[in-house]
């Protein structure tokens, strides 16, 4: 488009990361992945629509359109159902993290820009930014749910820690896993900013290419041990 085409610019493309993957089951047949998927796509959008007060497994069977009894066969708990959930919505990242680690032809350099541009791209999306504050708030409060998101959160920055070792590998394993904390918190951080239909939405451009430059300026010149 030329300077002069007095067009807007179209709307700018952001990536998709799916909403959950679920792991293949052991000895399990499609119906019954099939009714796993269903059952977390309806929690998923309750989670949603309605916050956590709203996940209730009754809600859950009617939007299924199961009887509670059904469910249970599924999900004997609720805290079952709440794991298997945050398991598979983390288990679509790690699919959308190991594409970009993986690939040969990038520098490390382009890969960590490309991960960091694709978390804080999907903090654009509604699902992220209505379910993970939701999930921070629970987590205040409830041990269960403090434990799941620790866990969710070691899993999400694990490629990221593999990353900042290859940029710079003269840190120590614990700075590596201290840049990787400090950077995962400063993106997820932006939601309650920049997530969707918040404040700042429409700077997420300008803000990707300043947290991509200032993190890759972190790891080159971070100083181990007492030499900060």
């Amino acid at each position: 488009m030329s300077e002069s085409d007095p067009r807007p610019a179209p709307p700018r493309a952001v990536p998709i990361v799916a909403d959950f993957v679920v792991p293949e089951r052991e000895g399990g047949y499609a119906r019954g992945k099939a009714g796993h998927e269903q059952i977390l796509r309806a929690a998923i959008d309750i989670l949603i629509d309605e916050g956590f007060t709203g996940l209730t497994m009754r809600r859950i069977a009617t939007r299924c359109g199961l009887k509670p009894g059904n469910l249970s066969y599924y999900f004997p708990t609720k805290e079952d159902l709440v794991r298997a959930l945050l398991d598979a919505i983390i288990s679509s990242y790690e699919v959308e993290f190991e594409i970009i680690l993986s690939d040969a032809g990038a520098t490390a350099e382009e890969r960590l820009e490309r991960l960091c541009n694709l978390v804080l791209e999907d903090i654009l999306t509604k699902k992220t930014t209505r379910i993970f504050p939701e999930l921070w708030a629970l987590s205040n409060h409830d041990p269960f749910i403090s434990d799941r998101m620790h866990e969710l959160y070691v899993r999400a920055r694990a490629p990221l820690t593999v990353m900042i070792g290859e940029l710079n590998p003269a840190l120590s394993e614990q700075d590596r896993e201290d840049l990787s904390l400090f950077i995962s918190a400063s993106m997820e951080s932006l939601t309650i900013f920049a997530g969707y239909q918040k404040p700042y939405a429409d700077r997420m451009p300008t803000l990707e290419r300043m947290a991509v430059q200032s993190f890759l300026s972190l790891i080159a010149n971070w100083k181990t041990g007492g030499s900060r």
